[in-house]
């Protein structure tokens, strides 16, 4: 009785690796609407492809072709790659991300794991704009949106007040941030409509609901929207549970007040 017990006990734990390995790699898709009293009413919808915490992963393509024709840039949240991953891979992740629009990049900490000077010429060579603790301005029908792009925060970014003051008099403010945790330098003057992070992967792996950080998603903080994903792909084990691998089609839009 208790070698079937040990065996069923064996089998069950590896089923459930075996489901934890298919999670980590399965291509969720969210769309996400998102309104404000701030958007510029004349710019219309602006839709944003967002994937964060790539890693290891390559970009299945079957996750290109639901955003075609429905995106208009595309913002790389940080942890485009990590340690041990080759350029190679890392060039036809971006080339299959460029099929869906301009493509923006700010740092993450697993980034820096990589030869600096090497992956900025392959990130510059691919024309993805690199926001590091720079701005960048869309415009469209007279009407402006600013993104701010910071460094991570084991780089010491730049004070978010001091880049903001620099584009005071553009009122929808998105603030491209990899760790969530940055929101906490902010101040009550910040004038920020959207934060977007990633980082955390949801816990990537939770139990009974509980994981070492919060589930991705939508919250409210201090006025702001701050949007964290769970990312593509995962730290240290390629497994999951309980906290989905996504990318987002994030579609902002004016709200009536």
């Amino acid at each position: 009785m208790e070698v079937v017990v040990i065996i069923m006990f064996c089998i069950g734990i590896i089923a459930l690796g075996c489901y934890m390995f298919c999670q980590a790699f399965s291509n969720h898709l969210k769309q996400e609407q998102l309104s404000f009293s701030t958007f510029p009413k004349k710019f219309g919808k602006l839709t944003i492809f967002f994937i964060s915490d790539i890693h290891r992963r390559r970009i299945h393509p079957s996750l290109i072709e639901r955003a075609k024709n429905k995106t208009d840039i595309v913002v790389i949240g940080g942890d485009l790659a990590e340690k041990g991953v080759p350029l190679q891979r890392v060039k036809e992740n971006i080339i299959l991300l460029k099929q869906l629009g301009p493509v923006y990049f700010i740092w993450g900490n697993n980034d820096y794991e990589l030869n600096y000077g090497e992956f900025t010429l392959l990130l510059e060579s691919l024309d993805v704009i690199i926001l590091k603790n720079k701005t960048e301005v869309l415009e469209r029908n007279g009407e402006k949106i600013l993104f701010v792009g910071v460094d991570d925060m084991s780089q010491y970014p730049e004070r978010i007040d001091v880049m903001l003051n620099k584009m005071a008099d553009i009122s929808f403010k998105i603030v491209l941030a990899h760790n969530p945790k940055f929101i906490e330098t902010f101040s009550d003057e910040e004038d920020v409509s959207l934060m977007l992070s990633g980082h955390t992967h949801g816990g990537q792996i939770r139990l009974f609901g509980f994981g070492p950080y919060e589930h991705g998603g939508v919250k409210q903080i201090n006025g702001m929207t701050l949007f964290v994903s769970n990312g593509y792909g995962t730290s240290l084990l390629p497994l999951r549970l309980g906290a989905k691998p996504e990318a987002h089609l994030i579609t902002l839009e004016h709200r009536m007040s």
